[in-house]
């Protein structure tokens, strides 16, 4: 929170005490003069070497020879600072302050005692004091106003600076958490229609302002911005991204598909917005069919995307609709990219068998149990297909090496004894069949327990 600056004291002649040269000898004055000088810098000495204890014996002594020296009050201030002695070293530079009020290095010094004492009141006194001195004292004042709650002080303080010398990292951070609280938003909203008025071509400001309205429930003057803000600045990004939510809520798919096809390559905007575009658009055109090819033409913006993988994503959109054929269309697409994901496969396969497409589910399947030969799940659905396909034979294959890789999963190990009973079935093996179908209706049984 503080400024670091460096003490820069500058010792220069000594003040000597003025001396009524009727009442005192000069020698005398040459010997106090001398006295005072040895035991100033004998002070330095030993704070040099931090035995402050004993620089405060020799400026002690300095006070004795001349208790007006604001010189001697400063040193004392540090060495008592040094030591944590906070009470002592703030008297000291106070009392610095009463001789000369324009030190600001005795102010400085209060400072350094209220900061170190977490007295941040006390130190907003302070620092409203070293202002007057030096201006960057205003981002101590931010942070103080932050320490001690006075958000409404600091938000006008982080907007008078962002104009005056720009935004910082640190002043948007506290912006950020004040702006969490709604009743600040009304006066950041005005400060931003002030700014978007002196600055028509900063688009950080209608960001801004967009983002408070929609938080707010404000859409329409969230739009307005964002037509002010591709008005004032056409190559903007980000005045598409409110446009595409009003186009999709007036049913305007082919202005929403505009807008989208802006934002989704746009290095600009972060991959949440895009991904929320795109889940918005995927409702769309659930409920308006014509617009799927635009849909598949906005999944290619996101083939890079390794932490989440849309197309899967839509395709389990669809198959938790029951749209098995475009639940397989995207499935489809992801494997494109993806062919490792387990959880995808089977998704695929399970809307193979939805639709009946036993012809895909065996190839698909059999090309698995090569690729993944302990996964069980793959001999499974190959079982199931080749049974479908009535090729029993190769169906029974299939069952009986899946069978030995299924561990405590007794929902499959039913499905398993199901389909052997069905290969051994179509064989002719009743007493097989009638064995598997057995072992089946006990586990189910069991699972019921």
């Amino acid at each position: 929170m503080k400024i670091n600056l460096k003490y820069l004291f500058y010792i220069g002649m000594l003040t000597i005490s003025t001396i009524s040269f009727g009442q005192t000898e000069p020698e005398d004055v040459a010997s106090v003069s001398n006295e005072f000088q040895d035991n100033f810098f004998e002070s330095l000495k030993q704070k040099g070497i931090e035995n402050y204890d004993k620089a405060v014996e020799f400026l002690e002594k300095c006070q004795q020879l001349e208790p007006n020296n604001p010189v001697v009050y400063f040193e004392l201030g540090k060495n008592y600072l040094a030591q944590k002695k906070y009470k002592e070293a703030y008297d000291n530079f106070e009392k610095v302050t009463q001789f000369e009020p324009n030190n600001r290095w005795a102010w400085q010094g209060m400072y350094d005692v209220c900061y170190e004492t977490r007295d941040f009141n006390q130190a907003i006194i302070i620092v409203e004091k070293l202002i007057e001195f030096k201006g960057d004292y205003k981002e101590d004042l931010t942070s103080l106003y932050m320490e001690t709650n006075q958000y409404d002080k600091a938000l006008t303080l982080i907007n008078e600076l962002n104009e005056s010398i720009g935004k910082s990292e640190k002043r948007e951070l506290y912006k950020a958490q004040i702006l969490k609280d709604e009743k600040y938003q009304s006066v950041e909203k005005n400060n931003l229609l002030e700014q978007i008025k002196k600055f028509p071509k900063e688009e950080s400001n209608y960001i801004q302002l967009i983002y408070l309205y929609s938080q707010s429930n404000q859409e329409e003057k969230a739009l307005d911005i964002a037509k002010k803000l591709e008005k004032e600045i056409p190559t903007s990004d980000w005045a598409q991204v409110s446009l595409f939510k009003f186009h999709l809520n007036n049913n305007d798919g082919a202005n929403a598909v505009k807008s989208m096809n802006i934002v989704l390559p746009s290095k600009k905007i972060d991959n949440k917005i895009k991904h929320r575009i795109l889940n918005e658009f995927l409702i769309f055109a659930k409920n308006n069919p014509q617009f799927e090819p635009d849909l598949d033409k906005a999944i290619g913006y996101f083939k890079d995307d390794k932490q989440v993988l849309v197309a899967k994503e839509i395709g389990k959109f669809y198959y938790s609709k029951k749209d098995w054929n475009k639940a397989i269309k995207y499935f489809e697409m992801q494997l494109s990219n993806t062919s490792d994901d387990v959880e995808l496969q089977l998704l695929l396969l399970q809307s193979y068998t939805e639709t009946l497409k036993f012809d895909l589910l065996a190839k698909k399947a059999d090309e698995l149990t090569q690729l993944y030969p302990t996964q069980p799940q793959y001999y499974y659905y190959a079982g199931l297909a080749f049974n479908q396909l009535q090729n029993f034979k190769k169906a029974k294959e299939f069952l009986e090496t899946g069978l030995d890789f299924v561990v405590d999963d007794y929902s499959l190990e039913i499905n398993f004894y199901i389909q052997l009973g069905e290969a051994y079935n179509g064989l002719g093996d009743m007493k097989k069949k009638d064995s598997y179908f057995t072992k089946a209706n006990e586990l189910i049984k069991k699972q019921k327990k």
